[in-house]
């Protein structure tokens, strides 16, 4: 298990685009080819993984199915919030195709109980790096609300830059790299808040 460090930073559009340049200009390189992102995140009936997030809860999880552009190969992943700090579990997921067709497959979570599908959050993410830490951009943000007879499809007009690195980079040493003031930003909370705000 190996704890990390995250930073978010919500962004316009515009901000986005200036505030890539600026990096470059520093030396950020392009890490790998641009892929776009689908993450199905499971819940209880009274969504408690949401309200535990928004609560700022400790210990706490998210338990997504994850996979990448159109192909069928998945992974479950499951991100735990802890005192001694983040980590991720993953393995293989081996029923996408049934997952995809009727959204009804649940889990069974050993503190959750029974978990349902409740939105998908897709995205296109970018993947550069900067004087050792990994930089994403997270953009064309869409949320698919499953816990609707519809499916409606939601669009997010903010984008955002994620920074991950082990947790034995100080803040300061990120600071002086992105000068520009981090945020929450958890897909899974602001594709639910969306998608009650217009039902």
């Amino acid at each position: 298990m190996s704890f990390r460090k995250e930073k978010k930073y919500s962004l316009t559009y515009s901000d986005q685009k200036i505030l890539k340049s600026t990096l470059i200009e520093k030396g950020m390189k392009e890490l790998y080819p641009s892929r776009k992102i689908n993450s199905c995140y499971f819940d209880t009936d009274n969504l408690a993984l949401f309200h535990d997030s928004e609560e700022g809860v400790l210990p706490r999880k998210k338990v997504r199915v994850r996979w990448y552009d159109e192909k069928n190969k998945s992974n479950k992943e499951i991100k735990i919030s802890s005192i001694e700090g983040r980590f991720k579990i993953v393995e293989n997921f081996l029923n996408l195709n049934s997952l995809k067709e009727n959204y009804d497959l649940n889990l069974l979570d050993n503190q959750y109980g029974l978990l349902k599908p409740s939105l998908i959050v897709s995205y296109k993410r970018e993947y550069y790096s900067i004087s050792g830490l990994r930089v994403t951009f997270h953009n064309n943000i869409e949320y698919t609300n499953l816990r609707s007879m519809v499916k409606q499809k939601y669009r997010d007009y903010d984008c955002v830059m994620e920074i991950k690195t082990s947790i034995d980079i100080s803040d300061d040493s990120i600071e002086k790299i992105v000068k520009y003031p981090t945020t929450r930003f958890s897909k899974y909370s602001r594709g639910i808040l969306i998608a009650d705000r217009l039902m």
